[in-house]
């Protein structure tokens, strides 16, 4: 799968992701309560963010036809090349 989580939606995810994380950690320390299944879901979603903001590549995006990571939006073999000088 190529990159195509990039730009502002990549920023978003890396703030939001551990965030959620961070609100599960207090929430099993006991500082916040939490019903279990919302516990639960806050947990999975701040994983699945950090960890598509991390290695720039979503499933969901790839489904929807999203690609949001410039540089990745056309494949390699297919980028014109300078002819040096």
């Amino acid at each position: 799968m190529e990159k195509n989580v990039g730009g502002f939606d990549r920023t978003a995810r890396l703030i939001a992701g551990p965030a959620l994380l961070v609100v599960v950690l207090a929430w099993l320390l006991g500082a916040i309560a939490l019903d279990l299944w919302l516990g639960l879901v806050v947990l999975l979603v701040g994983a699945i963010l950090t960890v598509t903001g991390l290695t720039q590549k979503c499933p969901a995006n790839s489904l929807l036809g999203m690609n949001t990571f410039r540089r990745g939006s056309e494949p390699e073999e297919e980028r014109p090349t300078e002819t040096p000088r």
